[in-house]
């Protein structure tokens, strides 16, 4: 994740807007449609689903224009439902997560015309494609080291869904923020569930399955954890249930402020890790709906705001500040 790439979209994105001010071939917004490939996960996950349809939903309010959405419900439906929303005339299809990404991009190859963009992969090769990428280890490093603040047993715990960048990137920053704690506050808080040396640690080989993020919170919370930070999407919501029925440890969230999307659990929420997918899509159909073909990269980090967390604390601010310096390290 490069902040070069970010600045190279708004150029685009700059160009798009001076092209149909002089009088560009972009559709008209009634005429727009921006559809939507969700994940497994479905478009109520409480997670990069939910909010990356945000993005289009503040599109249809706020410009006019016409959402569609279809959802998946296991990975042999990618292909075909790109393609059915291809066959729907979308101007604009927008793919959800990591594992979209082969069956993204063999569709932007086959279809030149369409324009793409793909939440959490970093595409730069075609023109029709955009990528949205998040520096979510600067926001997890706010979470960790808030962790290490607030923990009364003085260990803390994480997981994931699958190994893969998107999910291990969270697990970094988290890290990275409770060692920075750590080595600020001259205390040993321990986390379990992540080795950044080895890239690997705790993870449910899933993003769907409830009773696994419960049996993970529980085996987290045996080992003394009383704060998880949970990156399976969907799956996490296991885990709050787990945390709240012992009613003696803390939940983080992750993608979304999870007292607004996961309301009933909002008593467990110590905090939540935003990745401000809503946004970049939102800027990507202004950019379509200005003439702009796609292509290129959107990054989103705490300088520009893609990034960040629902909850602030004491000392934040100097974090955020260190961290968008370059001062402060949040990952390997």
């Amino acid at each position: 994740m490069n902040k070069k790439h970010y600045s190279l979209f708004g150029l685009l994105l700059a160009a798009a807007l001076v092209l149909a001010a002089c009088g560009g071939t972009a559709p008209g917004a009634a005429d727009f449609k921006a559809c939507q490939v969700t994940d497994t996960g479905g478009i109520d996950d409480a997670s990069f689903n939910q909010t990356a349809w945000a993005g289009v939903e503040q599109a249809v309010d706020e410009l006019g224009i016409e959402g569609a959405f279809v959802e998946s419900n296991e990975q042999a439906d990618y292909e075909p439902n790109i393609n059915a929303m291809i066959d729907q005339g979308c101007d604009l299809i927008i793919t959800v997560g990591f594992l979209m990404g082969d069956a993204t991009a063999a569709a932007a190859a086959a279809n030149p015309d369409q324009a793409f963009g793909i939440i959490d992969v970093d595409y730069l090769d075609f023109p029709n494609l955009t990528g949205h990428a998040f520096a979510t280890d600067e926001a997890a490093f706010l979470a960790g080291y808030h962790a290490a603040a607030s923990t009364q047993t003085g260990v803390v715990g994480t997981f994931g869904g699958i190994n893969i960048p998107p999910v291990t990137v969270f697990m970094d920053g988290f890290w990275y923020g409770v060692q920075y704690y750590n080595q600020q506050n001259g205390a040993n808080v321990q986390v379990l569930g992540w080795d950044p040396a080895a890239q690997d640690g705790l993870f449910t080989g899933n993003f769907d399955s409830l009773d696994d993020g419960r049996a993970f919170a529980e085996s987290l919370m045996d080992e003394g954890a009383d704060i998880i930070m949970p990156v399976a999407g969907p799956v996490g919501l296991g885990s709050a249930a787990a945390i709240q029925e012992r009613g003696n440890a803390w939940l983080i969230g992750v993608d979304s402020d999870w007292t607004q999307t996961a309301p009933e659990y909002a008593g467990v929420i110590l905090n939540s890790v935003l990745k401000n997918m809503d946004a970049t899509v939102y800027q990507q159909i202004e950019a379509a709906l200005a003439g702009g073909a796609g292509g290129g990269l959107i990054v989103g980090t705490l300088e520009n705001g893609g990034v960040g967390v629902a909850t602030s604390f004491d000392g934040m601010q100097a974090l955020v500040d260190g961290i968008v310096a370059g001062d402060i390290q949040t990952a390997p």
